[in-house]
């Protein structure tokens, strides 16, 4: 389904775990990527594994060519990447402008992290956290709860958390853990082609309610990367 374009009283954001540009057919095309963000109308958009596997991890959405598009990148990675442990913020409009950027380590065994911006946007002060979690349900859970503890601790804002959080069961496993977020109902963003888990989420704290939100699935979504991205129309509440 093409999700329509927000009206003025609402902020469209959008999580893609992008799979370091390459698709199902194995061949790295960032401008796939990109015709794909294009199709989802999206002001701020939460990317995962935005940067290659090994060091100094190169951006495998080359700055150059978001810039072109109009994307602003919100400055996580340093040293060529996008992003910081492959998570990376971007956005564009006349709309938002970033006012401070942050970035939070996530306990497990594997090097995990979680990304946060914050924006003045049409709703007002807005915090976008971007994180992919663990593939160990244990360590999802600390991570979540670790995030929650982190989020605690930063001035009240309206605030989201959107990535991939790879996490297949559709219960409140994760929602229990957060009890101050409220995950919208998860639905099948992965693998691309026919999806069955729901690995993409997004979350609201108070004060944010999303007036619709999907999986977004128009060519060339389907073959871009192993996940389709998802999408939330965000207002006040």
């Amino acid at each position: 389904m093409k999700p329509q374009p927000s009206d003025t009283d609402s902020l469209r954001l959008a999580s893609y775990n992008i799979q370091k540009c390459v698709g199902l057919d194995l061949r790295r095309q960032p401008r796939r990527i990109l015709q794909v963000l294009e199709g989802l109308g999206a002001e701020i958009v939460v990317l995962q594994e935005a940067d290659k596997r090994l060091p100094p991890r190169p951006a495998a959405l080359p700055h150059f060519v978001l810039h072109e598009a109009g994307w602003q990148i919100a400055d996580l990675g340093g040293a060529g990447s996008l992003g910081w442990h492959g998570n990376a913020i971007i956005w564009r409009g006349s709309r938002i402008s970033l006012t401070e950027i942050g970035q939070m380590t996530l306990p497990g065994l594997e090097p995990r992290g979680a990304v946060r911006a914050e924006f003045e946007t049409p709703l007002g002060p807005l915090r976008v956290m971007g994180l992919h979690l663990g593939l160990i349900g244990q360590y999802r859970r600390r991570q979540v709860q670790h995030l929650a503890e982190l989020s605690a601790g930063l001035a009240e804002m309206p605030t989201i958390w959107a990535g991939d959080f790879n996490e297949w069961s559709r219960l409140p496993v994760l929602d229990q853990c957060a009890p101050k977020m409220r995950f919208l109902p998860p639905r099948p963003s992965f693998p691309s082609p026919r999806p069955m888990g729901p690995l993409d989420r997004i979350a609201l704290s108070a004060g944010l309610i999303a007036t619709q939100h999907g999986v977004y699935d128009e060519r060339p979504a389907h073959i871009a990367s192993d996940h389709l991205p998802i999408w939330a129309d965000l207002a006040s509440e």
